[in-house]
């Protein structure tokens, strides 16, 4: 897709303002249209958050936002957009009357997603003028930060959705056959019939339930899924032992998946009271940002390791980073990205082993620049660093977008030093740090000179770069 694409929210609640700030932190144009007059203020608190937390999932720099409007008719809304997104309420009539009046405005061929969490794809087709434009794409909350969504519908419209779903840095799953609740909502109101279950049988309280999940299971679901755990439950004979040791107890009434209690007036009370003593004195926008900021450090946990959520995350990053800098007689942009919420302290500031990893990444720029990249230091040979100074200039907080100019002082031999300067967008000066890497065997751990093309690099940059003034900041 070429230029700016468009995408048009019909319904603009919290999966659809979710989707909003998906498209427009990614470079959509955004148009929403909702008929609630609170629409503007709820979808503009939802965009402050996105901005505060999708950024930090990233470590490189994210496109540039895109541009909002709201718009006063569906028409208005859908008539230029590659994508539409409709999210309203969970009622087939609403929701035929509202593809009504998106194809009636669109251009055909637009793509016309559907946010639900039950309908299946034929039913949301029903008397349409172009069944086929009409899909599934059902995510998950909060939309700007979870990357999972389902889509189902017919196979050209999904490959092109899926797509674009990937380059939004989502996770697309295209479900084979249409089937009610697709997949991941049957397991969720499964687990639900039976939390409702043990409310109402005075078993357990909701913080009870909620405490068995994310201390227990859902953490290892987080990162492993249902089946791969049980694998590994299985010890070294697997799945087949597991499924061999505790089949025989699925037979066992232990649960009531099929049963649903009947949602009575005191069986309503007793839960949104817990619910509401569990939830404390936070208000609903504080107790999505403590959401927000968990979910980053949780999912940035999995990038070292390039694991799960992790992975994904540090495949995006691919697509957005910059190429190594061209010109080596300027000082080098070596770094551009937003500090995210695990890096900040008790102090409420980005601790200082940060800093580190901050000139660390610009320095890895020029050593790729240089040719010292991943497939040179796995023939056996690098930089290391061996000394660092580093200045603390002003405060660096979560959120804050920064970028990191480098100028290379020395680099002649098995030396590589470098001058880094970290700086806030408005021009504020972070930090500096002056960096002094050396040349090493990773067989012999000893300092060595770099040789053929690396050493031809080092030496042309050393040369380019000193014969620059020096800088300002390092008085």
């Amino acid at each position: 897709m070429t230029g700016t694409a468009t995408a048009a929210i019909i319904g603009g609640g919290v999966i659809g303002g979710g989707w909003a700030a998906r498209f427009l932190l990614n470079g959509w144009d955004v148009n929403v249209y909702d008929l609630d007059p609170e629409a503007e203020r709820k979808i503009g608190e939802v965009i402050t958050n996105a901005r505060r937390s999708l950024p930090a999932l990233s470590d490189v720099s994210i496109p540039t936002e895109g541009q909002l409007q709201f718009a006063s008719s569906v028409k208005d809304a859908v008539q230029d957009a590659d994508w539409i997104q409709e999210s309203v309420p969970e009622r087939l009539d609403i929701k035929h009357r509202t593809f009504a009046d998106i194809q009636a405005g669109c251009r055909p061929g637009a793509l016309i997603g559907s946010s639900t969490s039950g309908f299946k794809p034929s039913e949301l087709q029903q008397g349409a003028a172009r069944p086929e434009e009409i899909f599934v794409a059902h995510p998950f909350n909060p939309v700007y930060l979870l990357p999972f969504v389902e889509i189902v519908g017919s196979t050209g419209t999904v490959e092109r959705a899926r797509d674009i779903l990937d380059a939004l840095g989502m996770k697309p799953l295209i479900v084979r056959k249409e089937i009610d609740a697709h997949i991941a909502d049957r397991f969720l109101e499964a687990v639900w019939r039976e939390a409702l279950w043990l409310v109402k049988d005075n078993i357990a309280t909701t913080e009870e339930i909620d405490d068995a999940i994310r201390f227990g299971f859902g953490l290892r679901w987080a990162q492993m899924g249902l089946f791969e755990t049980y694998r590994i439950a299985g010890g070294e004979a697997g799945m087949k032992h597991f499924i061999a040791q505790f089949g025989p107890y699925l037979s066992a009434p232990w649960t009531k998946l099929t049963d649903v209690p009947e949602l009575t007036e005191d069986l309503i009370e007793a839960i949104a009271a817990q619910s509401d003593d569990q939830s404390g004195d936070y208000t609903f926008r504080e107790l999505e940002r403590f959401r927000d900021d968990n979910l980053v450090a949780m999912m940035r946990a999995l990038k070292p390791r390039n694991w799960g959520a992790g992975a994904l995350l540090n495949a995006h990053d691919e697509k957005y980073r910059p190429p190594l800098p061209n010109d080596i007689t300027a000082p080098l942009g070596t770094l551009h990205r937003v500090i995210p919420i695990d890096w900040t302290d008790y102090n409420g500031h980005m601790n200082e082993s940060r800093y580190g990893q901050v000139f660390s990444d610009a320095g890895d720029v020029v050593m790729a620049m240089v040719g010292a990249d991943a497939d040179y230091i796995a023939s056996g040979l690098s930089y290391f660093t061996v000394d660092n100074h580093i200045r603390f200039m002003a405060e660096t907080n979560a959120g804050d977008e920064i970028r990191v100019r480098t100028q290379v002082l020395e680099a002649q031999g098995k030396k590589l030093r470098m001058y880094h300067e970290m700086m806030r967008m408005d021009g504020v000066l972070l930090a500096t740090c002056n960096q002094l890497l050396i040349h090493v065997s990773l067989e012999t751990r000893r300092s060595c000179e770099p040789e053929g093309e690396i050493l031809k690099k080092i030496n042309a940059l050393g040369e380019a770069q000193g014969k620059l003034p020096r800088p300002e900041s390092m008085g």
